[in-house]
């Protein structure tokens, strides 16, 4: 009764207590421990020495591989040697080579067994083989994150049709949408690309740099990946002014002469703008919709879609599912330069020539052929001077002007 009641006066201390040293032994150990026995008295008074001597522990045998098995049976080789030469016995065998050889055999034999990971993720592999769009899926656009959204609380009404539902407070983007939209937007790059537009392809967030410079070294479109300065489009004349340009003809092959109108013209404004943050550049986006410039992009769920032309419905805060997008354009606007020049080599045109540039050439061709034909006739009239020829024919375009003056005035010079 007295050990009873202590033992509930004590409870509480007798749990709060750790573990003793034995007790951690026998838990973290594969060693089984057996208790001690107790001593038999003995007539003399003494114990038994036979039961003070000391129990080995008992130790649960591990399996054993095939080579270690075959080691286990076989002494080991350098004590054989020298025990067998000592002994009179022979020596060990040297079992290396079979060894190696049973292992090369079980290698190709279960080297087959099991799973195999065929599709794994590599971050650079996006940029040395990039999508085309006949390679959006649904599994490439969910692997890239392209389903993410923001906070339910963050979201813009007018992206409802964008969302598949909520999870969790986040928003998730259907992905049939996104697909669609993204075949659309490359088909828009492709269509562009081959009739000779110029493309601009947009990204200032950190971690962007590789991805824009990537899509316009593929579609042969320009780049900005720094802060865009605004009146780049609406005040070209005075922010571009001075920038250089070249004029190429239909296989994209420098063409001389147009230097002239080159230093005239005004500078050059893109046809089509890619942009993977619209967030970020508003200013931007409004520039080309005044100048009616048509744009792309990737709009999330916190984004204004009417900022842009053609939306793509995306997560455009993971860089791998911006790496796709700008992948999967790029490979359009490259298929679409392929086309054109394929078709320029067969004598097909399919873009034409701004009016700008049409004027230009028109009254380059008349001044050339007005010199051609005022030197064949002083050739044929020996080289004399004068505002008509024996024939009624003008040589000088001065004396020409001069002439249709004197004729409107009936004969009168003179001041004003």
């Amino acid at each position: 009764m007295i050990i009873r009641e202590f033992g509930l006066r004590q409870s509480r201390k007798a749990l709060a207590r750790p573990l003793r040293q034995a007790c951690l032994r026998a838990s973290l150990s594969t060693t089984a421990f057996q208790d001690p026995p107790t001593l038999r008295p003995t007539p003399t008074g003494i114990p038994d020495p036979s039961e003070l001597a000391v129990r080995t522990p008992n130790v649960q045998p591990q399996p054993l591989s095939i080579f270690s098995a075959k080691q286990a049976q076989t002494p080991s080789r350098a004590g054989g040697r020298r025990g067998g030469a000592a002994r009179g016995r022979p020596a060990v065998p040297d079992t290396t080579v079979e060894d190696y050889e049973e292992k090369q055999r079980l290698r190709r034999q279960l080297g087959r067994v099991g799973s195999r990971l065929e599709v794994t993720y590599r971050p650079g592999g996006v940029f040395r083989n990039p999508p085309g769009p006949g390679d959006v899926t649904l599994e490439l656009l969910l692997a890239s994150q392209a389903h993410m959204g923001h906070h339910a609380s963050l979201w813009n009404p007018a992206n409802a049709r964008y969302i598949y539902g909520v999870r969790q407070g986040i928003h998730i983007i259907s992905l049939e949408q996104t697909a669609a939209h993204l075949r659309r937007a490359a088909r828009v790059v492709e269509e562009v690309a081959y009739r000779g537009g110029l493309i601009l392809f947009v990204g200032t967030r950190p971690g962007q740099t590789q991805i824009v410079t990537q899509a316009a070294r593929l579609a042969r479109a320009c780049h900005l990946f720094t802060k865009w300065t605004p009146g780049s489009i609406t005040n070209s004349e005075v922010i571009l002014a001075g920038m250089p340009m070249q004029m190429l003809d239909e296989h994209d092959n420098p063409v001389e002469g147009f230097d002239r109108h080159i230093n005239e013209r005004r500078p050059l404004v893109p046809d089509l703008v890619v942009c993977l943050n619209p967030l970020e550049n508003y200013v931007l986006l409004h520039e080309c919709a005044l100048v009616n410039v048509p744009t792309i992009g990737v709009i999330d769920t916190n984004t204004e879609p009417t900022w842009v032309t053609y939306a793509i419905p995306a997560n455009d805060d993971s860089l791998r599912c911006l790496a796709v997008i700008g992948s999967v354009l790029g490979r359009a606007g490259e298929e679409g330069h392929r086309r054109r020049l394929e078709d320029a080599r067969k004598g097909v045109v399919a873009w034409q020539t701004p009016l700008d540039v049409q004027r230009f050439m028109e009254l380059e061709r008349e001044n050339a052929e007005r010199e051609a034909e005022m030197a064949a006739r002083q050739v044929n009239n020996g080289g004399s001077a004068g505002p008509e020829d024996s024939d009624g024919g003008l040589r000088d375009p001065w004396a020409v002007a001069a002439a249709a003056q004197e004729k409107d005035t009936g004969g009168q010079r003179g001041g004003f």
